[in-house]
């Protein structure tokens, strides 16, 4: 069977927003960027006091977030006069692009609180485009079953099937497998650059390599994907197109040079980041 694993890699325990507990699975030490993907978190917890104080009001310049929650309720509300809640198999897409400033709270105070947030990095020539939001519950997001098991489809096209969240240019892809016992999924090539696995619950059998709850597994451009488990299991796929052009970060913005770093930082300080 093809052989289509390059790295695996492991998250690391991190705090976010206002004390949030987390794991990030890209943008740490042994797991940088993988062009267009920026970061990836995972939060993941039944105690109120690693998740409830939440995020307030913070602010992004220069990328998209795209929150999806398997369990739990997360309000959002932003400076442009959005707001809205997602909830178990839904998903949140922001893209912050030349500003804005928002705040992503529980709603709830007790409970299993699941999901991730994913950042992906837009091209220069749309870093200071018009902010945009859109929240997408969950009957909005298309499934395909193979056999027991299925497949949602958050973002991109798959299977003939188109997820409510694209991104122009980027070819992304962001897939939500949730396997049943020998019920096994393929997943065809588009030959995106970037192609990432990340395992959520159980352990997995891609291409007849073991990937354990956990793991974020890089993959090669090439080749289908079989996935199959003895267990319940989940896997979220990722795949894109890099932007090729240099990254420059301070916290919440992310632009190509440090002049345009400082000059985010400024209008946030002045009250312009939306302007």
């Amino acid at each position: 069977m093809n052989q289509v694993i390059l790295s695996r890699h492991r998250g690391m325990p991190a705090q976010d927003g206002a004390g949030v507990k987390l794991t990030r699975i890209i943008n740490q030490p042994s797991l940088r960027y993988q062009d267009p993907f920026l970061m990836l978190d995972e939060f993941r917890s039944d105690n109120p006091n690693d998740y409830i104080a939440g995020f307030p009001p913070h602010p992004h310049r220069g990328f998209v977030t795209l929150t999806y929650m398997l369990a739990g309720r997360m309000e959002h509300k932003d400076s442009v006069g959005n707001t809205g809640v997602v909830e178990a198999g839904g998903a949140q897409w922001m893209k912050a692009a030349r500003g804005i400033i928002h705040a992503e709270m529980p709603q709830q105070e007790h409970g299993l609180m699941w999901g991730f947030q994913l950042w992906i990095n837009l091209p220069a020539a749309e870093k200071m485009s018009p902010a945009e939001w859109a929240d997408y519950p969950q009957a909005t997001i298309p499934e395909l079953q193979f056999g027991d098991s299925l497949v949602r489809i958050i973002g991109g096209e798959f299977a003939g099937q188109r997820g409510p969240i694209q991104q122009s240019g980027q070819r992304f892809l962001m897939l939500d497998a949730r396997l049943k016992a020998d019920a096994p999924v393929n997943i065809a090539s588009a030959e995106q650059a970037c192609r990432l696995a990340y395992v959520y619950q159980g352990n997995v059998s891609l291409n007849g390599q073991l990937v354990h709850r956990g793991e974020l597994v890089r993959l090669t451009a090439e080749g289908a994907l079989e996935l199959s488990s003895s267990e319940d299991a989940g896997v979220i796929l990722l795949a894109g197109q890099p932007i090729n052009e240099p990254i420059a970060q301070y916290g919440p913005f992310v632009m190509n040079t440090q002049q345009e770093i400082e000059q985010a930082i400024g209008d946030y300080q002045r009250g312009r980041l939306t302007a």
